[in-house]
């Protein structure tokens, strides 16, 4: 077997039934889980029924590719969401069976073995950036993101030598767990980096549709490479999912789109790799792309969970917003790991460490200290969560 798999870690969720081993939670509760970020707000009726409707497609192969009219309905959405002046749905959009899925495959395509190879991303982070960036014969390089800055990398601060050996960047935004926006200004430095190191920006924008002001979306890559006059996005790939923008977790359905250079050798991968969405998936995807009413009320669910969880932690904690995303990012005062246990064992409410999504970098994890709360329970559950937890505060 590949060497290269012993050095995986185990997924936060398996660390997080060990650290529950052999824990009874207070039986006059119910559990609630705050530690998965599956949404659980009810999948559009429209989009169930289009697949429905496709299920004679269950006899036909898919091509990996996709159909023209999925591309088509991906661009348009683009376009109209990130301001762009184009995007061509032949050669610069691929759907892919989940982003998940994708960010791995991705960089399995994109790694030259031949050199030496880092993999740049955020600290605490979605950990399957750090599995594909070891399976692909890459080092994962950490930038820690703290409160200190934003939750945003510190990018002035990577040794040019890093930038020079710098095979791919992983940016998350709105960022898991911190939810936080890398800003336009961000972005163009980062650009400029790419260009002077040659190396690729992977977008990770999966949270990009949930936030919290309508007026201010968060900014997206592509939209930023069209204001510079960037139209051929060159060295730029954005990830994006049905999955949280449509509560579709289970389509395991998104996009990769951006740079037609890499778009096309990373098509000849996924025909090898064996990925093509079913058909019926791919018609009931189109129809959520090409729907914007559902995504609002989706966001507004959200904003009255937030709202009202913040509201009923403000007696003991003021729990700070974040840009968009759908995780509270929240700082404890005892190890997290602890806190975590506790909290399962007296209140029967889930929730996921902060070390679990870090790494140590010089000697500290910058995920210690934190627990992430993925509020996507129904709006009475997360208020239960809420006063379960502020009840658990006082009592510390």
């Amino acid at each position: 077997m590949n060497p290269e798999l012993a050095r995986l870690q185990a997924y936060p969720f398996e660390r997080l039934a060990l650290l529950f081993k052999g824990v009874t939670p207070a039986s006059r509760f119910s559990p609630i889980s705050l530690s998965i970020g599956e949404p659980k707000h009810p999948s559009p009726e429209f989009v169930k029924k289009a697949l429905i409707d496709s299920i004679a497609q269950l006899a036909v192969y898919p091509t990996t590719k996709g159909l023209p009219a999925l591309r088509e309905a991906i661009a348009c959405w683009l376009k109209n969401r990130f301001k762009l002046h184009s995007i061509d749905a032949d050669s610069e959009i691929l759907p892919v069976m989940g982003t998940r899925e994708a960010l791995f495959s991705f960089t399995q395509a994109a790694i030259d073995r031949s050199q030496k190879s880092l993999v740049l991303m955020p600290a605490p982070f979605y950990q399957i950036y750090e599995g594909a960036a070891y399976l692909a014969g890459a080092e994962p390089y950490y930038l820690p993101c703290s409160a200190e800055n934003g939750f945003i990398p510190d990018y002035d601060a990577v040794p040019d030598a890093i930038w020079a050996d710098t095979q791919l960047l992983f940016v998350c935004s709105p960022g898991n767990p911190t939810g936080a926006v890398t800003s336009r200004e961000t972005l163009r430095k980062l650009i400029a980096l790419a260009d002077q190191y040659n190396f690729i920006i992977v977008s990770d924008e999966c949270y990009s549709e949930i936030y919290f002001n309508e007026a201010h979306p968060p900014v997206g890559l592509l939209q930023v490479c069209a204001e510079i006059g960037r139209h051929d996005y060159s060295r730029c790939i954005v990830f994006h999912s049905l999955s949280k923008r449509s509560n579709l977790p289970g389509l395991r359905s998104g996009f990769v789109a951006g740079d037609a250079k890499l778009i096309k050798p990373y098509l000849l991968y996924r025909t090898y790799h064996g990925a093509a969405m079913p058909v019926q998936h791919q018609i009931a995807s189109a129809a959520a792309w090409q729907d914007e009413a559902h995504v609002f009320e989706n966001r507004a669910l959200y904003r009255q969970k937030f709202n009202e969880f913040k509201s009923i932690m403000e007696p003991v904690y003021s729990l700070t917003m974040p840009d968009a995303g759908f995780y509270f990012w929240m700082h404890v005062h005892i190890d997290d790991d602890v806190f975590a246990r506790r909290l399962y064992e007296e209140k029967n409410v889930t929730v996921l460490p902060g070390r679990f999504l870090g790494r140590d970098i010089n000697g500290c994890n910058p995920g210690a200290s934190h627990i992430r709360l993925a509020l996507v329970a129904p709006p009475d559950e997360c208020a239960e969560a809420a006063h379960r937890l502020r009840d658990f505060m006082q009592s510390l």
